[in-house]
């Protein structure tokens, strides 16, 4: 029920920049599948946010920290009140493995209805 999407020749990816990705002899690639719509690769403010934040600490989020917190409020603030509540995960499986988990429980049913 896996399939790889390059069976016969796959890509050797070596940069990214932007929204391309550029194979080992240089050719770009439009890089519509890895999550990068929203501020592309190697976004030189994300560069800098992130590198300052693994100057300090470098962790997931099972450990507290205030950072967690303000950001949090941050988020919510921009929200109705009723979305007052925010999971932090690592990745959209674990978002939908979440979202199932809490439908499941507040619903008391087992039972779910998807798209393909």
């Amino acid at each position: 029920s896996c399939k790889v999407f390059y069976a016969k020749d796959p890509l050797k990816i070596v940069r990214a920049q932007g929204q391309y990705m550029f194979d080992e002899k240089g050719e770009r690639y439009l890089d519509c599948i890895n999550n990068v719509a929203h501020v592309g690769h190697s976004h030189p403010y994300v560069i800098k946010a992130a590198t300052k934040q693994m100057e300090l600490l470098n962790t997931n989020s099972r450990f507290l920290h205030d950072n967690l917190v303000q950001y949090a409020q941050r988020l919510t603030a921009t929200l109705p009140e009723k979305l007052s509540v925010c999971y932090f995960v690592n990745s959209g499986s674990e978002a939908n493995d979440l979202a199932l988990r809490l439908a499941r429980q507040y619903r008391g049913h087992q039972d779910v209805i998807t798209l393909e």
